[in-house]
């Protein structure tokens, strides 16, 4: 299949000048549209413009160029196929061999803030098709979309005049996996904003669930050794563990890593800084050991550790707020995997770099994100569901005792949101607002809490005059007879029980505050 005539029209027109003048060396003829075309021929680069082959000009301000049957039909003839043979003869159609195509930038139109026509206008029509066809007959035309693979290509022709067909096919199905994310990063814009193109939340769940994903990077491993692992990144997204800035790395991330940093940069987050103050978060094995709200970083890291220190021990540190010097020469003292925040003192991040593996995450919260979806994957499928964003209720129901103080409430909301983050079966006992024990990931409820008082014991906490929070309701009365037991005060839970009034009088004849939230948060 030797390469006599190429297509070349891109809109990424890195190296293509280099490209198209060894193609033209070879004798290759070359045949080009709009902006392309004159580079080339600017750069002295021999080209026929489409419009010379198809004796039809150019349409609707560009929109229709190469949609035309003296194009596909030199693309998608089958060589061996007589008939082809025939009907290209007849009407004067000459094959082409190598389609050199790359997209109209249509994500970073909406990512630089254009008018929603300009985006509309940055919707490749023509680019895709000639793809699609070249990529469909790989057995005789070679394809390609991505610089990367021009010397490939040119090195191929040189040596044997053609492109193998192993090449051919290898740039087919980099073909047809650019088109599809081509066409997923439009379908989520569209999921995404009303006729006007004014943003609005997805209403429902699509039929046909498209999910436009880049690589950031490969990993180590996964979460085992044995196990291959890549990170991607939601094209869209601005915020979040995908898009932090890596201010220090002793060491790559690992997948492991990147599960602990989310749940701890997502629970720090669930503090406003304005509103509740600097929050810090330590996770172990995607569970909080120790959160803690308070006026400083420093401060509220003190108070975070003392919760667990011991499963802090190779941990992650997030923060809601700037890190500052005082709080990087404190956390230098522990060995920690990750440290995250949304900022750092220049002089935070050199301390913190005297720690040879440690790493430093520079993080901004993603308040509306395109794709606001959770995804687990199952045998065989992926479950979708709307992300848990469900914050403390307006309208939380006392349901046993006396009416909390203003101090109380802010002491079960805290408590509440920590628990939002701790594997099922999961409890929180906080005073103030720090944790004091934390149940996480028990097969009963009763046992989530009798593992967080044995820690608390164990470490020489009181619990008395302290709150807890369960992330679902108590199924029986023991729970609440349990936390009677070490000093409780008030309870913090969704109900929903066939047993509620059981749990809601016991409560009442212990003289514990309970507080129904009607929000659930199983996390598995």
């Amino acid at each position: 299949m030797k390469v006599r005539r190429a297509l070349i029209s891109v809109s990424d027109k890195t190296g293509i000048v280099e490209f198209a003048k060894k193609l033209s060396e070879l004798g290759v003829e070359i045949i080009s549209t709009g902006g392309t075309a004159k580079l080339l021929k600017e750069s002295g680069i021999a080209v026929k413009e489409v419009s010379e082959i198809t004796g039809f000009p150019e349409i609707l301000d560009g929109r229709v160029k190469t949609l035309h049957p003296v194009i596909h039909g030199g693309i998608l003839a089958k060589r061996d196929t007589p008939a082809h043979l025939t009907q290209l003869n007849e009407h004067g159609i000459p094959f082409i061999d190598l389609v050199v195509v790359n997209l109209y930038p249509f994500r970073e139109t909406v990512e630089k803030g254009a008018s929603f026509e300009e985006i509309i206008e940055n919707i490749d029509i023509g680019g895709p098709t000639l793809i699609r066809s070249s990529a469909k007959n790989f057995k005789f035309v070679a394809v390609v979309v991505d610089p990367e693979d021009y010397q490939k290509v040119i090195s191929e022709i040189e040596e044997t005049g053609e492109v193998s067909e192993e090449t051919r096919f290898y740039l087919a199905r980099k073909a047809f996996s650019l088109t599809a994310f081509y066409d997923a990063v439009i379908s989520q814009y569209f999921n995404s904003v009303d006729s006007k193109g004014i943003p609005v939340p997805p209403e429902e769940f699509p039929k046909n669930l498209t999910i436009p994903l880049e690589k950031v990077c490969d990993m180590r491993y996964g979460e085992n050794p044995h196990q291959r692992a890549s990170f991607y990144r939601d094209v869209f997204s601005t915020g979040g563990v995908a898009n932090a800035e890596v201010l220090y790395a002793g060491k790559p991330l690992s997948f492991n890593n990147i599960c602990d940093i989310d749940s701890a940069f997502g629970l720090a987050c669930e503090f406003d800084v304005e509103r509740d103050g600097v929050s810090c978060v330590i996770v172990k094995h995607s569970n909080p050991c120790g959160v803690a709200v308070s006026c400083s970083p420093v401060r509220a890291y003190e108070l975070a550790l003392q919760t667990d220190p011991i499963s802090a021990f190779g941990g992650i540190v997030a923060f809601n707020s700037k890190v500052d010097e005082e709080t990087a020469r404190l956390l230098i003292q522990r060995f920690y995997e990750c440290v995250c925040a949304p900022d750092f003192e220049e002089s935070a991040v050199e301390i913190l770099k005297s720690k040879k593996n440690l790493r430093v995450l520079k993080i901004k919260q993603e308040i509306f994100p395109r794709f606001p979806f959770d995804l687990r994957k199952v045998s065989g499928g992926v479950l979708v569901q709307d992300t848990d964003s469900a914050v403390f209720s307006d309208m939380p129901e006392v349901v046993s005792g006396k009416e909390p103080s203003e101090e109380e409430w802010k002491e079960l909301e805290f408590a509440f949101k920590v628990v939002k983050w701790v594997k099922s079966n999961g409890v929180v006992f906080a005073k103030g607002t720090r944790t004091l024990a934390i149940g996480v990931g028990q097969t009963s409820r009763i046992d989530a809490i009798k593992c967080a008082i044995e820690k608390a014991r164990s470490l020489g906490f009181d619990l008395k005059g302290s709150v807890l929070a369960s992330e679902a309701f108590f199924p029986f009365k023991d729970a609440v007879e349990e936390a009677y037991k070490v000093g409780v005060k008030a309870i913090i839970q969704p109900g929903g029980s066939i047993r509620d009034e059981e749990v809601i009088e016991t409560a009442r004849n212990l003289g514990i505050t309970m507080v129904f939230t009607k929000i659930r948060h199983f996390r598995h």
